[in-house]
């Protein structure tokens, strides 16, 4: 894993936390107060939006090996996969634990934000780093096929006599 990568997919994810948090409480304390989660899915899209901007351009930028459409439709159902589970313990605690009855502003503000983006936000974020490595933005693969073969699907005999340099 290069480091470098990994330092930058988590600028692009501070960066986007600002922006998911700023969209999520202006729309939460104003017209989305009763519906903390689909508040939190429209800020999550957006974020992701940007985040796939940012990913691609800044810190998945040396990374290839599938046409832009494909990688981008990779990202974006990853990241919808993330956003479901960063809104995941806020969906619990609203309608499992019906804590919204129980609770003052300030009180749900604060459990908001530890629920949808402290736990949310690491669920998806873990996910994520994963996913996008290995699925949207995978190494450049080299050309040829197992071993070093020219051939894309040699049999067993020509990998062996192509190992051995025969070939």
């Amino acid at each position: 894993m290069k480091h470098s990568e990994l330092i930058k997919f988590a600028i692009v994810g501070g960066t986007t936390f600002v922006v998911d948090t700023a969209i999520y409480y202006t729309l939460v304390f104003t017209v989305l107060d009763q519906k903390p989660v689909v508040a939190r899915i429209i800020s999550g899209v957006i974020a992701t939006i940007l985040s796939y901007i940012l990913n691609r351009e800044w810190a998945f930028k040396n990374r290839g090996g599938r046409e832009r459409t494909h990688e981008a439709l990779l990202f974006f159902a990853i990241s919808g996969i993330g956003v479901l589970l960063a809104a995941a313990p806020l969906w619990l605690g609203n309608n499992v634990f019906d804590m919204r009855h129980n609770l003052g502003k300030l009180e749900l503000a604060v459990v908001d934000f530890l629920l949808a983006f402290i736990l949310g936000n690491l669920l998806q974020m873990a996910f994520r780093f994963w996913a996008l490595r290995r699925f949207a933005f995978p190494e450049a693969q080299p050309p040829g096929g197992p071993g070093g073969s020219t051939d894309l699907d040699p049999s067993p005999d020509e990998l062996t006599d192509e190992e051995l340099g025969h070939a």
